[in-house]
């Protein structure tokens, strides 16, 4: 039997809802961040920097573009005969087939797979955070304190404390207390959804709530372990980290790479980021381009002004196109004397020229409000914007559009335009 210290298991298989337009056909992990990289590649990052060598990557939305992304794991050194990435996605039991119904539930799926392995621990990862974290340290943490279950956690403004599950801790870091999302926060230490657990504690726990509907960690899973007096320990975590479950904490996520002193470095040596690389031509910048405190990726064409923002791959701006404080996706073209201000751009999209996005007013969307707001324009994979338009805030566009899709030639603010029959 094989035999690890430590394997990690990555959910990966949410939708994001709250993303919108952004991941109408992808999953969340494997949407585009910061001009280069994608989501999952800050876990997996971090696996391979902490020797966790060992990784199954549990999938189930829309998940091509992020197994193709992942593929057998050589961008991350995890290419191995013996561990190495493995995706993990729901499959058909004798039983009966189930889908993923929970973080917890999803885990327990996949038993067989843990069991292979017979680690001493298993770390509980989620694909949606931007950090950079050594899981080593925190496992030493873990056996300094004998600990059953260690969950990283981090300080948090109290006023925002009710959207994480928080920890009440003593003076050695047990946790005494343990509130899922509640009204009314005692503590703003915030579960960051990492976890370590003894193995034979995570077994016993999962088979025995595994008809519990919906099985989670932080709703069943833990409760249940400090019922039964397990010793649960919370390890404090003082650097960056951040949900980009929003697109305003998105675009805020990406805007801060580009801020003078980046309070997140992407161009560390000891603690690199790796990505699958496209094979593609070195960036050329035209001689009468102008570039101002922005990211550019590769094979980029840049001739017009990019001012405060992040490009993906493989972007063309055309003369006269000015593009400030946006995230511009990968293989998307802008056409020549385009304006473009606070907007996230999805791949492949084309932008007509003279077209003027983001430059007035305030209104809210009149499709989902709590997602499509923040004064961001929101512009779908593959949309085709005509030329000569004029574009409001908290807008949201998706699929081919035409002239005739924007009344006198505008799409005032707040306005949703959805050319698919899919739903958002």
């Amino acid at each position: 039997m094989i035999k690890k210290e430590m394997i990690a298991m990555l959910l990966a298989g949410g939708q994001g809802s709250r993303l919108g337009i952004l991941t109408q056909k992808i999953a969340k992990p494997a949407v585009s961040f910061g001009g280069k990289y994608r989501i999952i590649d800050f876990p997996l990052s971090n696996c391979i920097n902490s020797g966790v060598d060992t990784v199954g990557v549990l999938t189930q939305y829309q998940p091509l573009r992020l197994n193709t992304h992942i593929g057998i794991g050589i961008p991350w050194d995890l290419d191995r005969n013996i561990g190495g990435v493995t995706i993990l996605p729901p499959y058909e039991k004798k039983e009966g087939s189930d889908w993923y119904s929970g973080t917890a539930n999803a885990i327990y799926q996949n038993l067989e797979f843990m069991e292979y392995y017979n680690p001493e621990y298993v770390l509980i990862l989620g694909g949606d955070h931007i950090y950079k974290m050594d899981y080593e340290a925190m496992l030493k943490f873990h056996k300094e304190n004998d600990a059953d279950i260690t969950i990283a956690t981090i300080p948090v403004p109290i006023e925002e404390a009710s959207r994480f599950g928080v920890v009440i801790t003593d003076e050695t870091g047990r946790i005494h207390e343990f509130e899922e999302k509640p009204a009314h926060p005692r503590s703003n230490l915030a579960s960051m959804g990492i976890y370590i657990f003894k193995w034979e504690v995570l077994r016993e726990a999962l088979i025995t709530l595994r008809k519990q509907p919906g099985c989670d960690f932080g709703k069943h899973i833990i409760p249940y372990c400090h019922e039964n007096d397990r010793r649960i320990f919370a390890y404090e975590f003082n650097s960056y980290w951040r949900d980009v479950g929003t697109l305003l904490s998105y675009w805020e996520a990406n805007m801060e790479l580009i801020d003078v002193v980046p309070e997140f470095n992407l161009y560390e040596e000891y603690w690199k980021i790796y990505t699958k690389a496209e094979a593609l031509p070195p960036q050329f910048i035209g001689e009468d381009a102008q570039i101002v405190g922005s990211i550019l990726g590769d094979g980029c064409e840049i001739e017009g002004h990019v001012e405060n923002s992040v490009i993906g791959n493989g972007v063309m701006i055309a003369k006269g196109a000015v593009v400030k404080d946006s995230i511009i996706m990968n293989h998307t073209v802008i056409g020549e004397d385009a304006v473009i201000e606070r907007a996230i751009v999805a791949e492949d999209v084309a932008i007509g020229a003279k077209t003027e996005i983001g430059l007035f007013g305030d209104a809210e969307n009149e499709l989902r409000a709590d997602i499509y707001g923040g004064g961001l324009v929101t512009i779908g994979e593959k949309s085709v914007v005509p030329e000569g338009v004029k574009i409001g805030r908290n807008v949201v566009i998706s699929g081919v559009t035409e002239a005739a899709d924007y009344p006198e030639g505008v799409l005032a603010s707040g306005k949703a335009l959805i050319k698919e029959d899919d739903d958002l």
